[in-house]
């Protein structure tokens, strides 16, 4: 006999995430980024919108997006910038991933100029799949004491481009700066 698990994908703004679903979420990036997760990742998921999968009444999918500004070309893109993504161990391989990506591109896609996400190696795979490119250009961060390079960032940084060319004009070669925020720049 096969058992079939409930799966519901939900996107909700994180005003509407109840205490309980704010702490299992956190504990699933807690589980799945240990122990790199922070405090100042967590407070980066917050704000915006995000997309859950739960097998019957288990979390086990967790992606948000949040709006930030990005400066390119002398032009502050309002961006919808993708955070801890994140699907358990033992549900991987069954399309959560892509489906709560898909979620928060149809939301940027329709909010934002720009979607871009920071990216480790192991997802690269994943994510230029969907579309989505790598900044080939420097980056930098706009902090308290002025622009500040962030080469380590450099070529894991990826954007989704959501407009034509003519609309927002996007050289992959430029240099593209990141608003401040405690912890990780990016």
């Amino acid at each position: 006999m096969t058992r079939v698990s409930l799966v519901r994908t939900a996107v909700l703004h994180t005003a509407d995430l109840d205490d309980a679903t704010r702490a299992v979420a956190r504990a699933l990036l807690d589980e799945v980024f240990a122990p790199e997760m922070t405090d100042e990742d967590w407070e980066h998921c917050l704000g915006g919108v995000h997309a859950l999968v739960w097998e019957g009444t288990v979390l086990v999918g967790h992606a948000a997006l949040v709006q930030r500004r990005l400066v390119h070309a002398g032009r502050a893109l309002r961006t919808g910038y993708v955070e801890g993504v994140a699907v358990r161990a033992g549900s991987r391989g069954r399309g959560y991933g892509a489906a709560m990506m898909a979620e928060l591109e149809r939301v940027a896609r329709r909010a934002y100029d720009l979607a871009a996400l920071g990216s480790t190696e192991e997802a690269v795979p994943f994510y230029t799949a969907r579309g989505w490119r790598s900044w080939l250009g420097p980056t930098s961060e706009l902090t308290p004491h002025g622009t500040v390079r962030t080469p380590d960032e450099d070529g894991w940084i990826f954007v989704l481009p959501l407009h034509t060319d003519a609309e927002v004009p996007l050289d992959f070669a430029g240099e593209l700066t990141c608003d401040w925020r405690e912890g990780d720049s990016w």
